[in-house]
């Protein structure tokens, strides 16, 4: 078989296998096959760059390669639906239907609502064209790329009867399972936590990195047909058409040809829709016939021939026990409210978060309370309210927020402006330090991918580490090679008890840790926890001060003549280097041959050529991705900005430069320069 032809197979096959899997639920072989066919084809398309193709099943994994969303309008305006809350409003909503059809019969479609982020895709020829997001409805942005991550969306249908062209609509979707991890994940990391899936499917859509899109796993439901020749009149009909065609339509669709039969719909699914993997909001009521949906028109805002029924929030009273509180790997306190098990949307709640001390005040919360309790996006319970008129004689005191931590007993701080407590003892409070520790390991710092949160506290509790310098201890000797065999001579007897961690995990973890050694300056020194220094301080502090000894001889006043660093986070760093704790590790960190310093290769590429410059970044290139440019701009001197403002230099301008930019460029007197222009301007 010729290299083209063995390509176009695999496409085919991948294409096919895909289908079954994320569409029938019914593959065909075993992951390990699908993934040694896609390795196979994307090694082909590397070594034959000629067969490339927009729609190949390689596109699924994503790119590293930023790509501002340009703007598209719609061919057929994306209107919203009026909602409705109530039985009555859904019969006004029949009656008005049946006047406007004058006594003509007609079926209702009822269709799930599902509670995500509305797309739009756009097919020629059985191939995904296009994806736009709803925007305003008139126009949204072209998130193609982000989209074909999508597992269940197809890139390419088999051979059918679908129209030439066509468009269909649905909703993106984060699945509760996918939801949970990466909230977690966003705790661990003291990330601000997604309010509910729909928020974290529209953010994920909008990142700029494809391949963060396709890690996270989103799902869709397609839900409208639109175009010039669709195969049926009937609404049902062009929707079971598409799902033979491949795409996945939802289960959760009926036809009713009677109001008792809608009201029935709704019934059945408030109560079973808490058993589905995705989040869903209530029913959208469609009149069938397309022609009669022609017929009866619409508003200004919103179609006369469809409506969307709203679930009533769920919500529950229970009896407030206690109030405990909780660590974080920054040191904030949280407090956690232990309440009477209560049912709660489809769960039993037995604990909600009250966030801070200031919320608690709000509340004026008592021990003994009977509280309202509400899941946000139904998955994060919280309290939302007093029944004030429960209390009696024998409700406790109010509830004061504590003074001193929890877990070791230091008294609490509150910085000005923030609304948390914080415990200090950042060096010796247990959960702050097993929160370092895995915060150092963690993919945006050190990157030790092969230990994660529970082997961390199994190896804390155990008494192998008592900071993140003891990763070194245990799985580096410094300036050689560990083999197993000197690892198990290195480590007491005792280190084999732990559960899971065998001698495929020991040789992963040593050589994780042997990688970190080629961790850059910057990312060292996000790694090291230092409270209020995140991704973006750490670039800033390594750029302004090019070693860890050069930051750590800073004084305050140093700190403050940094752009971007403010009166807290210098204090920070000021009481960070202060501790001789920290000294110590920094120094067992730089023996085992950590990168303190920014490389002679970084520093001679330096220059003062952008300084005091502030620019923006807009459209597509095709020297650089847009995360060089950034690093070039830093390199030498300049700022990048997200916004353009009276005071941007210039903008540093690639294909398809957004129209809302450029036109705001024209009317501040911005200058636009083009990749050659900016490359000369550095050279």
């Amino acid at each position: 078989m010729e290299v083209k032809e063995r390509i176009d197979w695999l496409r085919s096959e991948l294409h096919r296998h895909n289908h079954n899997y994320y569409i029938l639920n019914a593959p065909e072989i075993s992951d390990q096959e699908f993934d040694f066919m896609m390795r196979e084809l994307q090694d082909l398309e590397q070594a034959h760059p000629e067969y490339s193709d927009a729609n190949s099943p390689t596109m699924r994994v994503g790119s590293d390669l930023n790509k501002e969303f340009q703007q598209v309008v719609h061919r057929y305006p994306m209107l919203s639906l009026a909602n409705t809350y109530s039985e009555a409003e859904v019969a006004d909503f029949y009656d008005r239907v049946k006047k406007g059809l004058e006594g003509e019969d007609f079926e209702i479609c009822c269709e799930m609502k599902y509670d995500g982020t509305s797309i739009s895709l756009t097919y020629e020829d059985g191939r995904l064209v296009r994806a736009v997001t709803r925007g305003d409805g008139v126009q949204g942005d072209d998130v193609t790329s982000n989209v074909k991550t999508i597992r269940c969306i197809p890139l390419q249908l088999p051979e059918g009867d679908y129209p030439g062209q066509f468009e269909i609509r649905g909703e993106i979707l984060m699945p509760w399972n996918v939801f949970e991890k990466l909230n977690q994940e966003r705790e661990a990391n003291e990330e601000p936590l997604f309010a509910n899936p729909r928020n974290a499917a529209s953010g994920t859509l909008k990142l700029q990195n494809s391949k963060e899109v396709a890690r996270r796993k989103l799902d869709s439901y397609l839900y409208y047909l639109l175009g010039e020749e669709l195969p049926c009149d009937g609404h049902y009909e062009n929707l079971e058409k598409a799902r033979g065609w491949g795409f996945k339509i939802s289960e959760g669709m009926k036809k009713c040809k009677t109001l008792q039969e809608v009201l029935d719909f709704i019934k059945y699914w408030d109560t079973e829709r808490k058993n589905l993997p995705v989040a869903t909001d209530g029913i959208v009521l469609k009149v069938n016939s397309i022609t009669q949906q022609r017929h009866l028109g619409y508003t200004a805002k919103s179609p006369r021939w469809a409506i969307a029924y709203k679930f009533q929030a769920e919500r529950a009273l229970t009896k407030l026990e206690k109030v405990t509180y909780q660590v974080g790997r920054t040191g904030v306190i949280t407090p956690v409210a232990n309440l009477s098990p209560v049912q709660l949307a489809g769960t039993v709640v037995k604990r909600a978060s009250i966030h801070n001390a200031d919320v608690i005040e709000g509340l004026d919360l008592h021990i003994g309370d009977m509280v309202y309790v509400e899941k946000g996006g139904e998955i994060i319970p919280k309290i939302t309210g007093v029944e004030t008129s429960a209390r009696n004689a024998e409700t406790g005191e109010k509830v004061q927020f504590i003074t001193v931590c929890p877990e070791c007993g230091t008294s609490l701080v509150r910085f000005e402006g923030e609304a948390a407590h914080y415990c200090p003892n950042d060096v010796a409070c247990p959960p702050q330090i097993k929160g370092k520790i895995e915060h150092f390991i963690s993919r945006k710092a050190m990157n030790i991918d092969s230990l994660g949160p529970e082997t961390v506290a199994l190896f804390y509790n155990a008494g192998f580490i008592h900071d993140f310098t003891g990763l070194y201890d245990i799985f580096y000797r410094q300036g050689e090679i560990m083999t197993i065999d000197d690892y198990y001579d290195k480590n007491p007897w005792e280190f084999m008890s732990i559960p899971g961690f065998k001698s495929k995990s020991v040789l992963k973890a040593m050589q994780s840790v042997r990688d970190s050694l080629q961790v850059p300056y910057p990312r060292v020194l996000y790694a090291l926890g230092i409270r209020f220094v995140g991704e973006t301080t750490a670039k800033l502090l390594a750029k302004a001060f090019p070693s860890i000894d050069l930051l750590a001889a800073a004084s305050l006043q140093d700190l403050l003549e940094v752009d971007g660093i403010g009166q807290v986070i210098a204090e920070s760093i000021i009481r960070y280097f202060a501790d001789e704790r920290n000294l110590q590790i920094i120094e067992k960190l730089k023996a085992n041959g950590l990168q303190f310093a920014l490389s002679e290769e970084v520093l001679s590429d330096r220059s003062d050529k952008l300084a005091g410059k502030s620019v923006v970044i807009s459209g597509v290139f095709s020297k650089h991705s847009r995360d060089e440019y950034k690093a070039l701009i830093e390199k030498h001197g300049g700022k990048n900005v997200g916004s353009i403002s009276a005071k941007t230099s210039f903008i540093l301008a690639g294909e398809n430069m957004g129209p809302a930019k450029l036109e705001k460029a024209k009317k501040l007197g911005v200058s636009i320069v083009n990749e050659e222009e900016f490359l000369s301007m550095i050279e």
